[in-house]
C-alpha cells in the first residue's frame, strides 16, 4: 500500500503534517497559524496559500525542500 503523496492537491494539511512533520516549519516561518487549526483535516496546501495571499508553486517549493533536507 503506498502512503499520501506531497503534491496531492487534495492533500489534507493535517495529513501533511503527520507524514512530513518538517513541513510545519514552513508554514510557521510564513506566519500561518494552519498547524493546530481545527479546519487543517479539511484545508489543503491550496487553501491555505489562497488564504494567506502566497504562490502556490513556490511554497510547494519550500514544503519539498524543507523534506528532502
Amino acid at each position: 500500500m503506498f502512503g499520501p503523496r506531497m503534491d496531492d492537491p487534495d492533500l489534507p494539511l493535517a495529513l501533511m503534517f503527520r507524514h512530513w512533520p518538517a513541513t510545519a516549519q514552513v508554514f510557521l516561518a510564513h506566519r500561518m497559524l494552519c498547524l493546530g487549526c481545527p479546519i487543517a483535516p479539511f484545508h489543503t496546501v491550496i487553501d491555505a496559500c489562497a488564504e494567506y495571499g502566497l504562490d502556490e508553486a513556490q511554497f510547494r517549493a519550500e514544503l519539498r525542500a524543507a523534506v528532502d533536507v
